[in-house]
C-alpha cells in the first residue's frame, strides 16, 4: 500500500471536499499524510490521518480580492495571493517530502508552489480542483464573468471578444512572478493560465455534467469524478430537530469577502414568511446582526444536516455548498460576490436548478423572490443530484489515483 501526501490551500473549502477521498484511499489501506491549515489539523488526526500544519506564513497571506471593484480586478487580486503562497509553499512541500518519503502526491490547485514542486519530484502525483476550473472550450463561454453559454454566431463572437480579456490580464500580470519561481525550480515556463491545469498528470475536478458545462474537448488528464461531499460534524443538533417550518439554508464564504449584506437581506427578506432561516456566517462578524424570531445565525453548522431538510439553499455561489445543496436535490438560489461564484450561480441557473442574484442586484424583495422561484425548481436540483451520484464521488477519485499508483 502506498504512502500518500495530501497539500492544500488555508481553506476549507478545499480540504473537506478532498477529506472523503483520503478517507476513501485510507479505507482501502493506503496511508495518509496531511498538510493543511492549522486549525483543521486536530480533526485530520481524529481521522487517522497523520497531519501538520502548512507553514503559517502561507495562511498569514489572504485574499484581498474582495476589496476591488469588479470582477476582473478581483480575480486577479486573488490569483495574486496564489502567486504570493507560491515562494513559501516551495521550501514547505519539499520538507514534508523529505520528512514523509511519500510515494504519491496530491496537490491543491490552488497551491501553485507546491504544483511546481510535485513537477520537479520524479514521482507521479494529481491535483485536485473543487471548482470550475478555467480552461478554454469550443463548448464554453470564457470563465470568469459568469456568461451563459454562447447561442449562434453572435454568441461565438462575443466568447472569441471576452475571452482574452479576464484571462489575459492576469496572465499578464501573474504569470511572470510564478514563472520566475518555476525557473529557480529548473521548469519551463508556462505560457497561459490553463498550463496550471493541464500540467498535472492526474487533475479531479470534483463536479459533473451536466451541471458543469457538457464539453467535446476536456483534455485528457481530467476526470470528472463529482462533488466529494463530507462535513467535520453531520449530528443534528438538539434545537434543529424541533423546527416545525420548511427550512431555508443561508451560507456565506469560509474567507472573508464582505458578504455580510446576504445575511441581512435574507433575515429582512425572509422575517415573515412561513419558513424558518437558518444562517452560517464562519468569516464575519455575526453579532450585529438583527435575528427575527423565525432565524437563527451560527458561525458554523454541519451544513448536511440542514440540508437534510431544507427546501431551499441560499449560497454566496461557493462551488462547495452550492453542489451540497444540490446532491440532496435542493435547489439553490446563488448569490455571487466574487472569485468563482459567477461561474456557479450562472451554473445554477442554466441547469435550472435554481436561480441566480447577482450581489450588486441584492436587495431583500429581489432576495424573496429568487427564493421563491428556486423553490419551485426541486425537479431541476434532483436531476443534478443524480448526475452527481453517477459520476462516483470519493470511488470515482480513488480508483483514478490508484490506476496512476499502477503504473
Amino acid at each position: 500500500m502506498a504512502r500518500i501526501l495530501a497539500y492544500t490551500s488555508p481553506a476549507r473549502g478545499h480540504l473537506y471536499p478532498l477529506t472523503p477521498i483520503l478517507l476513501e484511499l485510507q479505507r482501502r489501506g493506503h496511508q495518509i499524510f496531511a498538510r493543511t491549515l492549522l486549525g483543521e489539523v486536530t480533526r485530520m488526526r481524529e481521522l487517522g490521518f497523520e497531519a501538520k500544519s502548512i507553514d503559517p506564513r502561507i495562511e498569514a497571506t489572504i485574499h484581498q480580492d474582495w476589496q476591488q471593484s469588479n470582477a476582473r480586478a478581483a480575480l486577479a487580486a486573488s490569483v495574486a495571493t496564489f502567486v504570493d503562497r507560491s515562494a513559501i509553499e516551495v521550501p514547505d512541500l519539499r520538507s514534508a517530502i523529505e520528512e514523509v518519503h511519500p510515494d504519491y502526491l496530491i496537490i491543491d490547485t490552488n497551491s501553485w508552489g507546491a504544483q511546481a514542486v510535485a513537477e520537479t519530484w520524479g514521482n507521479s502525483w494529481a491535483s485536485f480542483c473543487p471548482y470550475p476550473a478555467p480552461l478554454s472550450s469550443k463548448d464554453a463561454p470564457p470563465f470568469g464573468f459568469g456568461l451563459p453559454p454562447a447561442r449562434g454566431p453572435l454568441g461565438r463572437l462575443r466568447d472569441k471578444i471576452l475571452g482574452p480579456l479576464m484571462i489575459g490580464t492576469i496572465e499578464r500580470t501573474t504569470l511572470p512572478p510564478y514563472n520566475a519561481i518555476r525557473k529557480s525550480l529548473g521548469l519551463a515556463e508556462l505560457k497561459n493560465a490553463e498550463d496550471l491545469y493541464l500540467t498535472p498528470p492526474l487533475l479531479l475536478l470534483l463536479t459533473a455534467e451536466p451541471f458543469e458545462y457538457p464539453r467535446s474537448d476536456w483534455p485528457s488528464n481530467i476526470a470528472l469524478v463529482g462533488p466529494c461531499d463530507w462535513d467535520p460534524d453531520e449530528t443534528e443538533p438538539e434545537w434543529l430537530s424541533k423546527i416545525d417550518r420548511p427550512i431555508v439554508l443561508v451560507t456565506t464564504s469560509s474567507e472573508y469577502q464582505a458578504d455580510e449584506k446576504l445575511v441581512k437581506a435574507t433575515l429582512e427578506a425572509l422575517a415573515e414568511e412561513d419558513l424558518f432561516v437558518i444562517v452560517t456566517a464562519p468569516s464575519i462578524d455575526i453579532e450585529g446582526f438583527v435575528v427575527p424570531a423565525n432565524a437563527r445565525v451560527e458561525k458554523f453548522i454541519s451544513h448536511g444536516a440542514v440540508l437534510n431538510r431544507a427546501v431551499c439553499a441560499i449560497t454566496h455561489g461557493g462551488m462547495g455548498t452550492t453542489q451540497k445543496a444540490l446532491a440532496r436535490g435542493v435547489p439553490v438560489c446563488a448569490v455571487p460576490f466574487g472569485r468563482d461564484q459567477f461561474e456557479v450561480a450562472r451554473r445554477v441557473e442554466v441547469s435550472k436548478a435554481g436561480t441566480r442574484l447577482p450581489a450588486k442586484r441584492l436587495t431583500s424583495a429581489r432576495l424573496k423572490a429568487k427564493v421563491y422561484e428556486a423553490m419551485k425548481l426541486t425537479e431541476g436540483a434532483r436531476k443534478i443530484a443524480a448526475a452527481f451520484l453517477f459520476a462516483g464521488g470519493p470511488i470515482a477519485a480513488s480508483d483514478a489515483i490508484e490506476r496512476m499508483l499502477e503504473k
